[in-house]
C-alpha cells in the first residue's frame, strides 16, 4: 500500500474535507484527490462519498481507516525505533495516568526517570478512560484493570492494589462506624468510577457486588480521598493502602475491610507499534524494577 494515498485518505477522512486536509499535508486538491482516487482504485470500492455536510467514510472506509491509523502509527514508531538504536533513552514520553493517581506518589518514580535518564522529558496527562486515548497521541498508558485491554496494546501488570472503603477517624467517631453492609445506608457514600464500570455497584470479598447510592461519583481518586480526610464520608477508592501527602498519618482508616473490596491491577500498557522502539523498553523495565519492592 502506498503510504502518501493512505496518508491523504486518513488526513481527508479526519477533516471531512478534500481542502482542509490538502492544507494539512500542504499538497494542492487535485494532487490530494489523485492520491485518494489512487487508493480507491487498489482497494476495487469506494471509500468516501460527498453529503451535504461533507466528506463522510463508506463501510468499507471505516474499517480502512480504523486499520490504516494503526499502520501509520507503526511505520512512525519502525522509524523512530532505527534512529534510536544503541542510544539512551532520549526526547519526549507520552505517559497517561488514570485522572486522580495521588501526584506525591508519582513524584519519586519521575525522579528515579530523570536521574536514570537525563535526556529523557516526559509529558503526563491525566484521563478517565487512558486506553480511550488517540493511539497516535501515548506511549503508555496507566490504568486500573483485571483484564487485559482489547485492542493494539501490550499489557503489564505492575503491581495489584487493594480496592475498599476509606474514612476518617473524625468522621466515624461523629456518624460511627458501619458492622454490616446495610448500616452504609446511613452514611455518606463517594464511589470511585472506572471505565466501563457502574459506580453504584460495589463490590463484596465474599458474596456479589451490592447496590448504594453515593452522594458523590468520580473517577478522581484524589478528590475522594481528599474528600474523605475532610471527614466528609466514606469513600470507595481502588488504592486503600496509598500513603496521603502532608503527613496526615492515621487520618484514614479502612471501613469494613473484610467485607467490602476486591485486589484490583495497576497495569501499563503500551501501543503494540511502539513496544520494540528501545525508548518505551527500557522505561518500562525500569518502572517495573523500582515498583517491584511494592
Amino acid at each position: 500500500m502506498d503510504l502518501e494515498e493512505l496518508r491523504a485518505f486518513l488526513d481527508v477522512a479526519e477533516t471531512g474535507s478534500f481542502l482542509a486536509a490538502a492544507d494539512s499535508l500542504g499538497v494542492s486538491r487535485t494532487t490530494l484527490r489523485r492520491r485518494v482516487e489512487a487508493l480507491e482504485a487498489r482497494a476495487g470500492v469506494p471509500l468516501l462519498k460527498s453529503t451535504r455536510s461533507g466528506i463522510i467514510l463508506t463501510e468499507a472506509g471505516t474499517v480502512l481507516a480504523q486499520r490504516g491509523r494503526i499502520m501509520m502509527q507503526e511505520t512512525s514508531a519502525l522509524l523512530a525505533s532505527i534512529r534510536e538504536v544503541g542510544q539512551a533513552p532520549s526526547g519526549l514520553l507520552r505517559v497517561v495516568l488514570p485522572i486522580g493517581l495521588p501526584p506525591h506518589l508519582l513524584t519519586p518514580l519521575f525522579g528515579a526517570l530523570r536521574t536514570t535518564y537525563p535526556q529523557l522529558r516526559v509529558h503526563a496527562r491525566f484521563s478517565d478512560d487512558p486506553l480511550g486515548e488517540p493511539l497516535d497521541d501515548v506511549d503508555m498508558a496507566v490504568h486500573f484493570g483485571e483484564a487485559l485491554p482489547k485492542g493494539p496494546w501490550l499489557s503489564h501488570e505492575l503491581l495489584r492494589v487493594r480496592e475498599g472503603l476509606i474514612a476518617s477517624t473524625e468522621y466515624l467517631e461523629h456518624r460511627g462506624v458501619p458492622r454490616s453492609v446495610e448500616d452504609l445506608k446511613g452514611h455518606e457514600l463517594f464511589s470511585w468510577e472506572a471505565p466501563g464500570e457502574d459506580a453504584r455497584l460495589w463490590p463484596s470479598l465474599r458474596g456479589p457486588s451490592f447496590s448504594v447510592e453515593p452522594a458523590l461519583i468520580t473517577p478522581d481518586i484524589h478528590l475522594i480521598r481528599s474528600c474523605c480526610i475532610a471527614g466528609q464520608g466514606i469513600g470507595r477508592v481502588p488504592s486503600v493502602e496509598l500513603p496521603d501527602p502532608g503527613g496526615v498519618g492515621e487520618v484514614l482508616v479502612p471501613v469494613l475491610p473484610d467485607v467490602v473490596g476486591r485486589e484490583r491491577p495497576l497495569r501499563i500498557s503500551v501501543p503494540e507499534a511502539l513496544s520494540e522502539i528501545p525508548k518505551v523498553k527500557h522505561v518500562l523495565a525500569h518502572i517495573q524494577g523500582f515498583l517491584a519492592p511494592l
